[in-house]
């Protein structure tokens, strides 16, 4: 699951998926910003077929916590 969202938000973000771990923070760590944020959660639940509350967006701060989330919504 880790490699799936790593690989997505490397993507995203237009960076080296090597270069990001479960501890990597998405704002901190990644720069994404709001717009990267919004559109990696539209893509999470594409891909996923989950939904994403919007109280729980805010909780996501690192690439584990996302990892996390979508293997308790499976």
């Amino acid at each position: 699951m880790f490699e799936k969202v790593r690989d997505m938000i490397a993507e995203q973000l237009q960076m080296d998926a090597a270069s990001i771990t479960p501890e990597s923070r998405l704002v901190e760590d990644l720069k994404a910003d709001s717009a990267n944020v919004m559109v990696m959660i539209l893509e999470l639940e594409s891909n996923f077929g989950i939904e994403v509350e919007d109280e729980v967006i805010v909780q996501l701060k690192t690439v584990g916590d996302v990892v996390n989330y979508i293997e308790s919504k499976q």
